[in-house]
């Protein structure tokens, strides 16, 4: 079951990478690729958190885009044993819950592969304009 993230304290990250991207399907398609190669590196699980990263940089690009503003990707690992995924953009005003789409819709599944895949997720807004939505993912069995 999923949980909302709650504004917890956590030791300062031992690992972490943060970039801008722009709001363009490119610039989803490279943040999952950086997601996956970070993670690789750091010799951590890329599946799951590169879905997740997938589905949050697409609504991002689709929902939360302002022409001339981009989005922000920011992976963070805790103690290794906690993944947080972040994606921030600028339509703070635009907020969305998991709800189950239409039989036959092509779209609107992305925040329930998010609620299935991370152990805890939720969404902060602002400072205005912005949200962020993260995810988190424990790592430590």
């Amino acid at each position: 079951m999923t949980q909302e993230i709650t504004r917890t304290e956590h030791s300062a990250p031992t690992r972490q990478f943060t970039v801008l991207l722009p709001p363009t399907r490119r610039g989803a398609r490279l943040a999952r690729l950086l997601t996956t190669a970070h993670l690789s590196d750091w010799g951590l699980p890329t599946e799951s958190a590169a879905h997740i990263v997938s589905e949050l940089a697409a609504n991002a690009t689709v929902h939360g885009r302002v022409p001339g503003r981009d989005f922000q990707l920011s992976l963070a690992v805790h103690d290794d044993e906690l993944l947080r995924i972040a994606v921030t953009d600028t339509r703070g005003e635009r907020l969305t819950l998991p709800a189950p789409p239409a039989d036959f819709a092509e779209s609107g599944r992305g925040l329930l592969i998010v609620e299935a895949l991370a152990d805890r997720w939720g969404v902060d807004v602002g400072p205005v304009p912005r949200k962020t939505v993260r995810a988190e993912l424990d790592l430590a069995p």
